[in-house]
């Protein structure tokens, strides 16, 4: 039997509980998720337990846990269940002014606080209906984009990570330092001296996740001295404040890094690697007029990031 015979047969409602009994790991929680009665959801768990071979939920004491298989299952549960919403959602005509479709983005906070916060406001002018989600990634989800992005809209990210996706250039951004107002050991530019003997405070810091101007200091044979590591580019600030602490930042950030006050923005004693900003996607939505629309809304706030004026 074909693949496609096979799918004809299953009955894709069997998602929506298979998704809700992941999520609620109770079969009472989930009948009420999807205002089932207990009976018919029941129903729908053992078909999925004669489908899969698998129990799905496991009786623990007097709660329910997910089987190993059902663990493996949850996530892609969500990507298939996000991709048939999407398919169903997808029109014929689409006017941006009359559509409510949402966009799912990845990324991180200096990317959704500069261009994301800069779409949103376009949008809002142009197509009030429209909806972004921005979802943070991790390393996880970076390794794991080219089927990550099947499911979502697209992934703002620098060059460096991501290779052989469709991409749009967005903005250029370079990296300064930020230390406290009263640091009286740093002028207006960071020292080789600096680097090396005051603490820091660094972005993400393991194997796969790190930003391109941490590993630069590294290859110039400074070992920082790292007292916080955050995983947040707009919380490295607070950690700077009131501090001997310094760290590094995207420039786009610093207008917005100087409003928490009592921080000073200084050179770097190197010619740090450029940024160039991108948006990526999957190749299954470059035919998509939505998505395109979408694309060429990121590209016009990218221009207003590069000029400055998202700060």
């Amino acid at each position: 039997m074909t693949d496609l015979a096979l799918l004809s047969r299953l009955d894709l409602n069997l998602l929506v509980s298979l998704d809700a009994l992941l999520t609620e790991r109770s079969v009472t929680r989930a009948a009420d998720r999807l205002h089932l009665s207990q009976p018919a959801l029941s129903a729908s768990l053992a078909r999925l337990r004669t489908h899969f071979g698998d129990p799905i939920l496991a009786r623990r004491g007097n709660s329910y846990e997910l089987t190993p298989f059902a663990l493996r299952l949850a996530e892609h549960t969500t990507v298939a269940l996000e991709a048939a919403r999407r398919v169903f959602e997808s029109q014929a005509s689409w006017a941006p002014a009359e559509s409510t479709r949402e966009f799912v983005i990845y990324g991180s906070d200096y990317g959704f606080t500069t261009i994301g916060h800069a779409v949103a406001e376009l949008a809002a002018e142009r197509a009030p209906g429209v909806r972004f989600r921005f979802a943070l990634h991790n390393p996880l989800i970076v390794e794991d984009a080219a089927n990550r992005l099947r499911s979502v809209d697209g992934m703002v990210i620098p060059h460096g990570f991501l290779a052989e996706l469709p991409y749009a250039d967005l903005w250029h951004d370079t990296w300064v330092g930020i230390v406290a107002e009263e640091n009286t050991a740093v002028g207006d530019t960071l020292t080789m001296e600096n680097m090396t003997e005051l603490p820091w405070v660094m972005n993400y810091q393991t194997r796969s996740a790190f930003t391109s101007a941490e590993r630069q200091v590294q290859q110039l044979g400074v070992e920082p001295r790292v007292e916080i590591v955050v995983e947040s580019f707009l919380s490295l600030p607070h950690f700077i404040a009131g501090s001997d602490r310094i760290g590094l930042i995207q420039a786009a950030l610093a207008p917005i890094a100087r409003r928490i006050g009592g921080l000073r923005v200084v050179d770097l004693p190197f010619d740090a690697t450029p940024l160039v900003n991108a948006l990526w996607w999957h190749p299954v939505h470059s035919r998509d007029p939505e998505h395109a629309w979408m694309r060429a809304l990121f590209v016009e706030a990218g221009q207003l990031v590069e000029s400055g004026a998202h700060a």
